[in-house]
């Protein structure tokens, strides 16, 4: 019996949003050894790009095709920098709270947008998801709700700034294989972030423990979960694959409790059950209606 493409993309996505729900605990490290946002923003790309081109040239993987290739290397260049841009500007003008909440915003966003621009049907069990999948990111982000006007006009600019990059990228990976596209992206956000790094004196990991944070970073909350989230949005969609990725703080919650000791409320609990019931009744009926269909791909 052949697996289900949907499943296997849910299961790719839920990797995904445990790899880069992991990248706040490394991040964690990687600042207390010193380094700033800048440099492990640079080293991020650099180390992760520079491992994906080894890795086409040695599976002799074909790269994107002209027109493809520039488009992901805008995604990364200009989205992914924009994105990262706007979401650390905010967190200078609102709560960290605040600010996170305001970018989980983007499945609603992609949902809204697939709906209007690429011609989504917007099914009950999809808006039941989403909803769901809102309420559960609010409760499991937890309290320290505040912010000024331009703190959450950045906060919810960087939500749409990522809602817009996976709705291109959906449209780009009808066409290519993820792995080019994500060496792309990759590639194309070390550039950037390397003439960043030009004009700002950065400051680089100072210790070997930092270093190691700033590798699991390159390796697991980029290589993995960007690989893994391109390969799931090539299965499910942009809208299905967005709402998955809401997996993605309760990890973290879970982890800064197991290896941080940070504490975890009722209503985190909540919310991580809430997200997580919605993930897995989008998944089965999702991959229900396609079996039953006799379909093999999420169109």
């Amino acid at each position: 019996m052949i697996a289900n493409p949907r499943w296997i993309g849910a299961g790719l996505v839920a990797l995904s949003a445990l790899s880069f729900g992991a990248m706040a605990i490394f991040a964690r490290f990687a600042f207390a050894g010193g380094v700033d946002v800048t440099a492990l923003l640079f080293l991020r790309f650099l180390i992760a790009g520079a491992l994906m081109a080894v890795l086409m040239s040695a599976l002799k993987r074909p790269w994107p095709r002209r027109r493809n290739a520039l488009t992901l290397a805008l995604m990364g260049g200009v989205g992914y920098v924009a994105q990262a841009l706007c979401f650390f500007l905010a967190l200078q003008h609102a709560s960290a709270g605040l600010v996170a909440l305001l970018l989980y915003l983007y499945p609603f966003l992609v949902t809204l947008l697939g709906v209007v621009f690429a011609g989504e049907r917007l099914t009950l069990l999809r808006t039941l998801a989403v909803l769901s999948a809102l309420l559960g990111t609010a409760l499991t982000i937890g309290a320290g709700i505040s912010g000024s006007p331009l703190g959450i006009a950045l906060g919810v600019a960087a939500a749409l700034i990522y809602s817009i990059y996976i709705l291109v990228g959906n449209r780009v990976l009808k066409e290519e294989d993820p792995l080019a596209a994500a060496a792309v992206v990759m590639l194309a956000a070390a550039g950037v972030f390397g003439l960043v790094v030009l004009v700002d004196a950065p400051r680089f990991p100072a210790s070997a423990a930092a270093w190691a944070a700033v590798l699991a970073i390159a390796l697991i909350s980029t290589v993995v979960a960007m690989v893994g989230f391109f390969a799931g949005i090539k299965r499910l969609g942009a809208a299905d694959a967005a709402t998955l990725s809401t997996l993605e703080p309760v990890v973290t919650f879970v982890l800064a409790a197991i290896f941080l000791d940070e504490p975890v409320s009722a209503a985190q609990m909540a919310g991580g059950a809430i997200v997580l019931g919605a993930v897995i009744a989008l998944a089965r009926g999702q991959a229900g209606a396609g079996q039953g269909k006799g379909s093999t791909s999420s169109r």
